[in-house]
């Protein structure tokens, strides 16, 4: 018995058409590239009110694909090209977020077509391989032990939540996860005031509510004070929480302060507290012989949250959830699902399925574009952009300091760097509203791209040197932009 094939649907499936439109892909993609790393011309973003782009890509999709297949993609993907935000043009300063080698989004399409989900080994058997090794060299890295096990999963918010799950497990003294978030005494973390919101997220998501998160004091640095978490243990207790976990941050969000990871795990050990590091922007400053201590003590964590779409220059969203006890990686998810996971006796947590251990059940083949990346650029090329990152930020640093209508927030701890412009035609009253005024005057004219944050002082511009080539010339032009903008 035959089956007939609806002609589209074959065609949609053909390998010599696919290699025609991917060939003709590639050299769009590479022409692209080409003009984004030199600038020049190219906004940086091209700014249109989301109305205007939801008109842009207005549609009625048609039935039957066009005849000429490969142009009508080559089209729409010249069109999307063009309108979106370019990560790799030199003067993109803003976000966390990187501009990838070119060689991890070849691994992407790899991964699309193979679609091989990694929740249970058979259904990715390579990706789960490589995931292992991935994550062992993180952890040698980090000088975690040999017993440091993990997950790859969807972002830092995705990290935490992960290892604040297994936090729960552990230390809580109840089973919460079978017998729900009452099932004992309300429990808390205690966090730094300057910590991602993602934790503040995370312990709701787990049911504690606003109690959930016990805020410790930070330094005119925004580092934590270890003399603080001693209140914030007693302030916790008083208010009727149990505190399991304390959390510090490897490169706070808002200024990429690193917190004193020695005395924080010290505090831990003390107290029998699960110390967990959030370390997604600034675990990577262990790949620099020049800037590794300043994750000096993550080594003693209990769990660590590591974003590999920074500091390592891949795409998003890759983030590494390691734990020093590779036993507690299984904590975060405890449920069974037979249909899925068929271990049993000695063998009923399987390491090798990796739905055990993650939020995701269908996840991609994470680890490949790291492992390949890795593999084939080897490893030095990733410490030395972590090295001239934290550098830059150094030089730019000076650079705003010796300028007198620029102030700098503070020294940065790795490559974010706040400031704010103060001539002296505007009075201090009105820095806020300047620095406010100056951001969107640049983003819309596409010739910088940065953010701002406000800090206890005001309102700052806020920079991430995240981009392998922009250059110290790029960074003084980014003063001159600033100043011309600011002129009555």
């Amino acid at each position: 018995m035959t089956t007939s094939v609806f002609p589209p649907l074959r065609a949609a499936y053909d390998p010599e058409a696919f290699r025609t439109t991917a060939h003709a892909l590639m050299d769009q993609l590479a022409d692209y590239l080409k003009a984004a790393l030199v600038g020049g011309a190219m906004p940086v973003l091209p700014w249109a009110p989301p109305a205007v782009n939801q008109e842009r890509f207005a549609t009625a999709f048609p039935e039957e694909p066009p005849q000429e297949l490969s142009g009508a993609f080559a089209a729409l993907m010249a069109r999307v090209l063009e309108g979106s935000h370019h990560l790799h043009h030199p003067r993109y300063v803003g976000h966390q977020v990187t501009a990838p080698v070119p060689l991890s989004a070849l691994c992407d399409a790899v991964s699309s077509l193979l679609n091989n989900g990694m929740a249970v080994y058979e259904m990715g058997p390579v990706a789960t391989a490589m995931e292992h090794h991935v994550l062992a060299w993180m952890a040698s890295k980090l000088g975690l032990p040999s017993s440091t096990r993990g997950v790859l999963t969807s972002g830092g918010s995705a990290g935490n939540l992960t290892a604040l799950l297994a936090a729960r497990q552990a230390r809580a003294g109840y089973d919460a996860w079978n017998g729900g978030a009452h099932a004992g005494p309300p429990l808390t973390v205690l966090v730094p005031r300057s910590a991602h919101y993602c934790l503040a997220r995370a312990v709701r998501i787990m049911g504690w509510g606003e109690g959930g998160l016990t805020p410790v004091d930070v330094d005119d640095r925004f580092r934590v004070r270890p003399d603080a978490l001693e209140d914030a243990l007693a302030a916790a207790t008083r208010a009727g929480r149990k505190a399991i976990a304390v959390v510090a941050s490897a490169g706070s969000t808002a200024t990429g302060a690193f917190d004193p990871l020695e005395p924080v795990a010290d505090f831990a050990q003390a107290h029998g507290l699960w110390f967990h590091v959030d370390g997604a922007h600034g675990a990577a400053a262990s790949l620099s012989p020049k800037y590794r201590a300043q994750v000096k003590g993550i080594e003693r964590a209990d769990s660590v949250v590591w974003d590999a779409h920074k500091g390592l220059l891949m795409p998003a969203l890759v983030t590494a959830v390691l734990f020093r006890d590779g036993a507690r990686s299984f904590d975060a998810f405890s449920q069974e699902a037979h249909y899925l996971f068929h271990g049993d006796g000695d063998d009923a947590r399987p390491y090798s399925d990796v739905g055990l251990r993650t939020l995701e059940c269908t996840k991609e083949m994470m680890p490949l574009k790291v492992y390949a990346c890795l593999s084939v650029l080897g490893t030095r090329v990733f410490e030395e952009a972590v090295t001239a990152s934290y550098d830059q930020a150094r030089r730019f640093a000076a650079m705003l300091t010796a300028a007198p209508d620029f102030e700098l927030a503070l020294e940065p701890d790795c490559n974010i760097v706040c400031f704010r412009h103060t001539p002296a035609h505007v009075p201090p009253e009105g820095w806020d509203a300047l620095q406010v005024r100056l951001r969107e005057a640049l983003v819309s004219r596409g010739s910088f791209y940065l953010v701002q944050t406000r800090l206890p002082r005001g309102v700052y511009l806020r920079t991430t040197l995240i981009h392998p080539l922009t250059g110290d010339a790029d960074l003084a032009a980014l003063l001159d932009a600033l100043r011309g903008a600011a002129r009555p």
